[in-house]
């Protein structure tokens, strides 16, 4: 079995992976994560809380600055049910949503001016890809 990014675009949810496969997953995304300039993320969870874990974990893996919940954002607390949240790293901020009927994953989109080609969006990916020990 294999899971590649290409693989990936278009699931509803990320789908579970073995160890073996979340690293070659994360052996593919590095090279294009590095050709871009900025990012933005996408994050379908169950929670409020488990979105923006998700969003800490990439950010501290990937070594991006930590966002701010932008103002007029629902509070991670306050959605108890499923969320999205939409961060953005030329705003440094994210929003979050009450959301029902997503999937689950992360999706990063890659910014590039100097490089147009380096551009996509990627995932879903697991919401657990980047946390500590297990990549």
């Amino acid at each position: 079995m294999t899971c590649t990014l290409d693989e990936l675009r278009g699931l509803r949810s990320a789908p579970p992976l073995s160890p073996e496969l979340r690293q070659a997953l994360l052996s593919e995304l590095g090279p294009r994560l590095a050709a871009c300039d900025w990012f933005t993320i996408g994050v379908m969870a169950a929670s409020g809380a488990a979105a923006t874990a998700a969003l800490g974990s990439c950010e501290t893996a990937l070594g991006w600055r930590p966002l701010e919940l932008d103002p007029a954002s629902a509070h991670p607390n306050d959605v108890s049910g499923p969320a999205f949240l939409k961060g953005n790293q030329n705003t440094g901020r994210f929003l979050l949503r009450p959301e029902p009927g997503l999937g689950e994953g992360i999706l990063i989109t890659g910014h590039s001016v100097a490089n147009p080609e380096a551009e996509d969006t990627w995932g879903p990916l697991p919401l657990d890809l980047f946390r500590d020990g297990d990549n």
